[in-house]
């Protein structure tokens, strides 16, 4: 392989610029997470006037997106760790906010769908090849709190997403919805592309990049599963989004057959509800990043203790006879319940070599997606159905069907302690790979 000559340092950009640069990329980050969640906001007016059922709907949010979305991560991660991963994201932003756009002109299902394999495909490149570049511009001891205020875009872009597409269906149409969220981030990309500066690989941390080429595919893999805590963390992940996923998605549902709420309701006390969790996701990789200065493990003692706390609190939730006391204690959940996601993705960029890092993030989304967005769902649907067919629990199956649920949460918290056990010896043996 041929040597890089790149000198690189921690002081390649500004401190002002990085902050620039972290901030453009949580708005992107926010435009991924709004073009994504807006469907679900308007599941019934696209509907009625397409005239489509809920297994078809459920199709399109669920197993069609998530299908694109984790395979084609990989290969399009891969394109990030060989050359400019501004101009993949570039690229990405305006593929999946076109296609969110295109959204609104669909004139029947199949065009739908289309469209939103299109939001799929783009979104797949978003965050490994930002996770890259964050890693680039952050060193080891602050990039948690960088990706946790990167995954900022997650509980501020959904939140959005439902007030917006909400908002914009009552004043016009569904279709008047996907065009006013998708096309701004055309414009978007624009200025990423003029503004953001592709940051020398290993700047962070004042190494030597090594070769200009991307190690193979298969190398990688098996370089990463061959790390104990990186497997724990990534299985850890996906059933931590498991359950996660599975509750987003049910939750509404749940409060309208054993309380009674109407949907507009339920969509004020969601978004009030985020705020619990834009705290946890920030707290997660700051704390993250203070507590691991005395021991690395803490990074996985934290998310795994703190999942620990969330089940008995999401356990009274689902089963408490009072809803409003039930939407209190929710918000103690959506606060322990982010704090998982930064420090996964920091220990996945800093357990790999300087060309691995987006592949290392489109692994772990990979794994969570798969077993989250294509799972979690299913798994709390089939469970209250069955509970419903074999019990009298009634309309309150559900309930006991997301209890059921929790017993992954304990299983993810318990997969976080163990990676501590070789959590140094994996992160020092990346060092090689630079």
């Amino acid at each position: 392989m041929t040597k890089n000559t790149e000198t690189v340092s921690e002081g390649a950009f500004s401190p002002a610029y990085r902050y620039y640069a972290l901030g453009l990329l949580v708005v992107v980050y926010v435009f991924n997470f709004i073009d994504r969640s807006i469907l679900g906001i308007l599941v019934e007016p696209i509907k009625q006037d397409l005239g489509v059922n809920d297994t078809m709907m459920g199709f399109l949010g669920g197993i069609a997106f998530a299908t694109f979305y984790t395979f084609l991560g990989i290969p399009i991660a891969r394109l990030s760790d060989k050359g400019s991963r501004r101009n993949v994201l570039t690229v990405c932003l305006a593929l999946w906010s076109g296609a969110t756009a295109l959204c609104g002109l669909a004139a029947n299902f199949f065009h739908l769908l289309f469209a939103r394999i299109g939001v799929a495909v783009g979104e797949a490149g978003a965050s490994p090849a930002s996770h890259s570049m964050i890693s680039d511009m952050f060193p080891p001891d602050r990039r948690a709190t960088a990706l946790g205020i990167y995954a900022l875009g997650i509980p501020i872009g959904t939140m959005l997403g439902n007030l917006s597409g909400g908002w914009i269906n009552e004043a016009f149409d569904w279709r008047a919805a996907f065009f006013v969220v998708g096309l701004p981030g055309v414009l978007l990309a624009v200025i990423v592309r003029l503004t953001l500066r592709e940051p020398p690989r290993g700047a962070a941390e004042a190494i030597e990049v090594k070769t200009q080429e991307a190690p193979p595919v298969k190398e990688v893999f098996k370089y990463l599963w061959a790390r104990r805590s990186f497997r724990l963390i990534s299985l850890g992940a996906g059933l931590h989004a498991f359950v996660g996923y599975g509750v987003g998605y049910w939750i509404p549902a749940m409060f309208s057959r054993s309380h009674g709420y109407g949907t507009s309701d339920m969509g004020i006390a969601l978004f009030y509800l985020g705020f619990a969790s834009i705290a946890g996701t920030f707290l997660g990789g700051y704390l993250g990043d203070r507590m691991a200065g005395r021991d690395l493990r803490w990074y996985v003692w934290l998310p795994g203790l703190a999942t620990i706390i969330s089940v008995p609190f999401s356990a009274y939730v689902y089963l408490s006879d009072s809803p409003f006391a039930a939407l209190w204690v929710l918000a103690i959940p959506y606060f322990f319940g982010a704090y998982y996601l930064a420090p996964t993705f920091s220990l996945a960029q800093g357990m790999v070599g300087l060309r691995m890092r987006a592949l290392a993030s489109s692994i772990i989304l990979f794994i969570a997606n798969i077993i989250g967005l294509g799972l979690g769902p299913q798994f709390t649907g089939i469970a209250s159905d069955v509970l419903f067919a074999t019990t009298d629990l009634g309309q309150d199956s559900l309930r006991w069907a997301l209890v059921l649920s929790l017993i992954f949460n304990v299983v993810s918290a318990l997969l976080y302690l163990g990676a501590g056990r070789t959590l140094k010896e994996d992160l020092e043996a990346s060092k090689s790979f630079n």
